[in-house]
């Protein structure tokens, strides 16, 4: 079965179990403008950028800038700056505008400096726009200088589109050359407002240009709707600010998608005051889309709506150093009265990935260990001991499981990991041939850290990066585990022993030390944190959509309540 409807609902608000209401991430995008700037230059009139900062563990850390508009004291910026919005976490940001002198890029000397202004992103989310003034340093009002920020929340069933646009014929507005000219495309709101979804490059002396294609979100081009207005202007570029205005057309996204296969669209790009004017007057040049490229965006969710399993398989690490289990100090230790460090990370570990996995069925597997019935080292047993079944019943089949093997087998080693990735990556490679997204794997890896076969691990992995799998690799203990961080690519790229780089990032590494007093969620917060990224990025590379969603069956658990 799949999961119920309203668990997949609160399963992807955040990539974590309903009772840990936590993260609810989205993607925000903010444009930015501002009125009334300060004018810093004697000559001409400044040249704003805006600076955005965010606020990490009480440093204020540059997250990105806008473009640089020159000569203009009322800039609306095309840039659009992205963040992500945790709905539990206060974000605070920072907006800071300068006087731009080209050369030496954005300077932070205090005779650049604009203004600058506070907030939260619940702040922008919650009100859509903001408005406020800009303050320089000590708290003064940079005069009567405003800054206003513009939210929207990317939704999930957004998508992309990419654009080529070029013009034939525009009218010549330059006494000595051809016009420079730039397009700018407006969405106008439901009230009627307009808003800058896109500036082009400025093409230089030229009356028909063609300008590089561009990517824009299909929230941003129409808030998602076909038949929204949009404005298109082509301009005649000026470096003092002054821009002269061509032409000027409306259309929709409803008619650009006409540009799709071999068709091109075009418009007459009109000035009304010729219009009214000029007798026979017909147009200032015409304005083509050469191409529409639409890119469809899934989330997590749409996957596991459309009915794609999730199948953990647990490998835990029966290596010497772990320790005597008779030893107390093992982290092994058969302890009647509280669970050894293992079980405590299995537990905790487990519990939050079982939300994922419609069936609770565990593949459970050991490593490192002498097995009966002859004693030989094993690098990818079944603690069950089935070697035709090696699924346990939820995580207290696991448990039990662990606890019933522990007797039988010899701690031993090396630490060999590379023939676990193996095993979960030839059934991953057997589900991959199926071309749907109907089952993702996940290797949970609880070890206490030293691995002997590092190249091989290097070389699984990256081959594993290429099939429906991501690895957890829990270390449990106090063990160094320097390896690990290696192979969790947060730090660089992971590559293998040739040099070849992982396709995506599937490694996340988890010290459990570092969350045994902390709570259950931060703990999910960390496990869990990549894993829904990690399967859609598999997805898109593999332009695999979701399946469509089964349809409701009376025995289907989809529908009944749990």
């Amino acid at each position: 079965g799949s999961l119920t409807a309203t668990k997949a609902a609160a399963a992807c608000a955040a990539p974590l179990p309903p009772h840990a209401p936590l993260a609810v991430l989205s993607k925000v995008e903010l444009r930015v403008s501002c009125k009334h700037l300060l004018d810093r230059d004697t000559l001409n009139k400044s040249d704003p950028c805006v600076l955005l900062l965010m606020q990490s563990q009480g440093q204020w850390m540059e997250v990105d800038r806008s473009e640089v508009i020159k000569s203009n004291l009322n800039p609306v910026f095309a840039k659009i700056f992205m963040v992500d919005y945790y709905f539990e976490e206060v974000q605070k940001l920072r907006f800071e505008v300068y006087d731009s002198h080209g050369h030496a890029g954005v300077g932070t000397h205090d005779d650049d400096f604009l203004g600058g202004m506070e907030c939260t992103v619940g702040q922008i989310v919650a009100q859509k726009r903001v408005t406020k003034p800009l303050f320089l340093k000590y708290g003064k009002f940079a005069g009567k200088s405003t800054i206003t920020v513009i939210s929207e929340e990317i939704s999930g069933n957004n998508g992309y589109v990419e654009l080529a646009f070029r013009a034939k014929k525009l009218d010549d507005k330059d006494l000595f050359s051809k016009s420079d000219p730039f397009l700018e495309i407006y969405r106008i709101d439901d009230d009627r407002s307009e808003q800058l979804v896109y500036r082009t490059e400025v093409v230089k002396n030229n009356l028909s240009p063609i300008w590089e294609p561009f990517k824009v979100s299909l929230n941003s081009l129409c808030s998602c709707e076909e038949k929204r207005k949009l404005r298109c202007v082509v301009w005649d570029y000026d470096s003092r600010g002054k821009h002269d205005f061509i032409g000027e057309f409306f259309t929709t996204f409803e008619e650009m998608q006409k540009a799709m296969g071999e068709n091109k669209v075009q418009w007459d790009c009109m000035n009304p005051k010729y219009k009214i004017k000029k007798r026979n007057y017909k147009n200032s040049g015409v304005v083509v889309l050469l191409d529409l490229k639409i890119h469809r965006v899934y989330s997590f969710l749409d996957y596991i709506m459309g009915g794609c399993q999730i199948h953990f398989t647990v490998a835990i690490d029966f290596t010497a150093s772990n320790g005597d289990p008779r030893n107390s100090c093992s982290l092994h230790y058969i302890n009647p009265y509280q669970p050894n460090e293992y079980l405590k990370a299995l537990v905790a570990v487990g519990e939050i990935c079982q939300d994922y996995d419609s069936d609770k069925k565990f593949s459970a597997l050991g490593f490192g260990a002498r097995i009966p019935p002859k004693y030989e080292v094993s690098h990818d047993f079944a603690i069950n001991f089935n070697p035709d079944n090696d699924e346990c019943e939820g995580i207290q089949g696991v448990v039990e499981s662990y606890q019933s093997c522990l007797p039988k087998i010899q701690l031993y080693g090396p630490t060999n990991v590379a023939p676990i990735i193996s095993k979960v990556a030839r059934v991953a490679a057997d589900e991959e041939r199926t071309k749907e997204a109907s089952q993702y794997f996940i290797l949970l890896i609880l070890t206490d850290g030293v691995v002997t076969d590092m190249a091989d691990t290097r070389e699984a992995i990256v081959r594993a990066s290429y099939l429906p799998m991501s690895i957890i690799i829990v270390g449990v203990g106090n063990a160094d585990f320097t390896d690990m961080q290696i192979l969790d690519g947060d730090d660089g790229i992971l590559r293998s022993p040739k040099g070849e780089p992982v396709l995506r990032d599937i490694v996340q590494f988890v010290p459990f030390r570092e969350f045994k007093n902390a709570s259950p969620t931060a703990l999910a917060k960390c496990v869990l944190a990549e894993v829904p990224k990690q399967v859609v990025e598999y997805y898109s590379y593999k332009a695999f959509p979701p399946r469509c969603p089964r349809p409701e069956t009376p025995d289907s658990n989809l529908s009944s309540p749990q």
